[in-house]
Parts: C-alpha cells; sequence; structure tokens
C-alpha cells in the first residue's frame, strides 16, 4: 500500500514537472524579436489566457514624441507595420504626446475610455504614465512597456532596451581605446527622459576606477541639430579633447561632421544603429563602436501584445542588452540606397524602407 502510494505521489509530482516546464518553455517561445530575452533571475509570469480574447483587436500606442528624432519616427513606423501584417488586428490607434507629460496622461486615458484591447505606452519621464498604467489595468486592459522606464510595477510586461548596457557598451570601449585615461566630452539626449538617466549611468559604471575623465558635457536631445550646436560649442572652447561619448548616432553624426568643418582629425566617438552615421564610419574610418538599440523595438511591442490577446504565457519582464557592433558588422547592415535617416536593426519590409527612406 505504502509502495502504490509513493508511486502514485512520484506520478504526480513527475507529471507537475512536466507541466510546469512546459509552461515555462511556452512562455519562452513567443519570439518577440532577436536580442530580446525574458530577463534574468526574474520568475514574475503573466498567466495564460489572462488577457485572452477574440479577434479583430484594437491595439493603442502611447508614444512620448514621434517626431522627437529620426529614431523614435521610425519606431512609429516599425509598430504601425507589425499592426498592419497582423490581420487580426482591425485598428492601430497612435497617440503622440509630443514631448509633453500632460498629453500623455490625457492620451492613455482617452485609449482606455476607447476600451481598446492592449496599450503600449513609451513613457516620456519615469512618472508620466504611471496613473494611466493603472487605470488601464484596473479597466482589465493590458498594458505593455517599452523605451523608457516607469516608477510603477503594474504594467502587464515590460520590454527594456538595457539603457545602462548601452552606455556601458561605449563607455568601456572608449576606455579601452584611450587606455584608461584622458578627457572626453559627454552628448546626453532628452532631459528627464529616463533612457538617458540610465545610458549616462552606465557611462559613469565604464568611467569608474579609471583615469577617464568628463571635461565638458550637455544635452543634445538626441538631434542632429542640437547636438552640433553641442559639439560647435565644446570645440570652440577647448578643442583638445581624446574621445567622445555620444548618446545617439544623429548627435554622432553632428560631431562626426564638426570635426571635419573645422579640418580637424576625428577622436574616437561613440555611435549608434543609424545609416548615416554608419555611412560617415566607413567613409572616413574613425574609431568608433555602435551600440545597438533598434527601433524593431515597436513591432516588437505589438508582438507582446498579440501573444498575451492569443492567451500564450508571457514573462513580466523582457530585456534587450545585445554587444556592439564593430565595422565589419556595420559594412553588412549600411544601404547606399537609404537616407541618413534609417536605423536598424528593424523589421520594416523592402516595401516600406524605400518608401519611407529610399533615396529615390
Amino acid at each position: 500500500m505504502v509502495s502504490t502510494l509513493r508511486k502514485t505521489a512520484l506520478a504526480f509530482a513527475l507529471a507537475a514537472s512536466t507541466v510546469l516546464s512546459a509552461t515555462s518553455a511556452f512562455a519562452d517561445d513567443v519570439k518577440l524579436m532577436d536580442g530580446i530575452t525574458p530577463r534574468e533571475g526574474d520568475t514574475e509570469i503573466v498567466a495564460a489566457d489572462k488577457y485572452k480574447k477574440e479577434a479583430p483587436w484594437v491595439i493603442g500606442m502611447s508614444h512620448f514624441g514621434v517626431n522627437a528624432n529620426t529614431w523614435t519616427v521610425q519606431m512609429a513606423h516599425d509598430a504601425e507595420a507589425a499592426a498592419k501584417l497582423d490581420k487580426r488586428i482591425s485598428k492601430f490607434i497612435l497617440l503622440d504626446a509630443n514631448i509633453d507629460q500632460a498629453k500623455q496622461v490625457s492620451d492613455i486615458e482617452d485609449l482606455v475610455a476607447q476600451k481598446v484591447d492592449a496599450i503600449i505606452v513609451t513613457p516620456l519621464t519615469a512618472t508620466s504614465a504611471d496613473a494611466g498604467i493603472k487605470k488601464a489595468i484596473a479597466a482589465g486592459i493590458p498594458v505593455i512597456v517599452h523605451t523608457g522606464r516607469t516608477e510603477t510595477q503594474d504594467f502587464t510586461l515590460d520590454i527594456q532596451g538595457g539603457a545602462e548596457h548601452f552606455g556601458k557598451v561605449m563607455g568601456d570601449w572608449l576606455v579601452k581605446e584611450l587606455g584608461g585615461k584622458g578627457n572626453i566630452w559627454v552628448l546626453r539626449g532628452l532631459p528627464g527622459h529616463p533612457e538617458d538617466i540610465n545610458r549616462y549611468n552606465g557611462l559613469l559604471q565604464a568611467l569608474k576606477g579609471t583615469e577617464v575623465k568628463i571635461i565638458a558635457e550637455d544635452a543634445g536631445s538626441w538631434q542632429y541639430d542640437n547636438g552640433k550646436k553641442v559639439c560647435e560649442t565644446f570645440y570652440l572652447n577647448n578643442p583638445q579633447v581624446d574621445g567622445i561619448w555620444s548618446s545617439g548616432a544623429d548627435m554622432t553624426r553632428a560631431c562626426v561632421d564638426v570635426f571635419k568643418q573645422f579640418g580637424a582629425a576625428i577622436p574616437p566617438i561613440s555611435g549608434e544603429g543609424n545609416n548615416g552615421f554608419f555611412g560617415q564610419w566607413i567613409a572616413d574610418g574613425f574609431k568608433s563602436i555602435s551600440a545597438e538599440y533598434g527601433p524593431e523595438q515597436g513591432a516588437a511591442a505589438i508582438r507582446a501584445a498579440v501573444a498575451l490577446l492569443e492567451g500564450k504565457e508571457m514573462h513580466k519582464r523582457y530585456v534587450y542588452n545585445p554587444p556592439g557592433w564593430d565595422l565589419d558588422k556595420v559594412k553588412k547592415y549600411y544601404r547606399a540606397d537609404l537616407s541618413a535617416n534609417a536605423w536598424f536593426p528593424t523589421s520594416l519590409s523592402e516595401e516600406d524602407l524605400q518608401k519611407y527612406y529610399g533615396n529615390k
């Protein structure tokens, strides 16, 4: 009798283990984007069928600022294209906060009032979306957050490009290039944006314990024109610099153009996955690294929303921490037939790439 009970208990344990393993594997089966993986050590799971809903679906997106820079424009294109590709999505509503915190608050409330089936949020600040996220969750609407962190943890699912990782990849490379000592300029992104704060923290981690010193620092807001003004000011104040840490490729392009404008040698400078920057790097041969932060994250958020509405089990937190690109990899992605405003990696079709970024 005891033996029979033990066998039954063992069989039950094995069956339970199999179910748990299968469930975990099921969550891992969802492909959001190359390089995006569940956050290590995080065990929180969004249960299967929690947000399952019959199609057609309406998906809303609260974007902190579509026209903030060329990257944010393409991220919106990537999201729109992914939504259009899935015929079960009857409508994709994209609301642009235009770098206005109050507008983002009202945008999310508007999407909740429209009773959309899922909401994607790219927060302007760490708190700009918190109240809206709580209202959406209370209304039974799943919320996917990406491209910026929130203070609230009430979201359904979070996909974060590791901003500290991004900044540290560039910082570590710069420290190595300079042999652990020297003076650098720092071009930061949009003031107050979580991505800017955390990328900068990644740089500080890389500089800790070294003799690399920041001698000039300002915000170029991830834009070419603002970045050029900042670099021109730095150069006119003191052109003697050993390296440049730039938080975004549009600003990198601007700095490279400033040095060429003054006929000066281009110091080691960090870059990002932007076609215009790729072209500069290939043509001018300066020392650089391309940190990866693809606009395909917009499409990844659509895929996450679809997976939740399909009833798939998901991890609550995902990370995107790819290694930096060297010149050989950049040459494989560079497209001479596309404008400087195209970004990689992207899931846009060739037709869309030519439509939005073709040189013809």
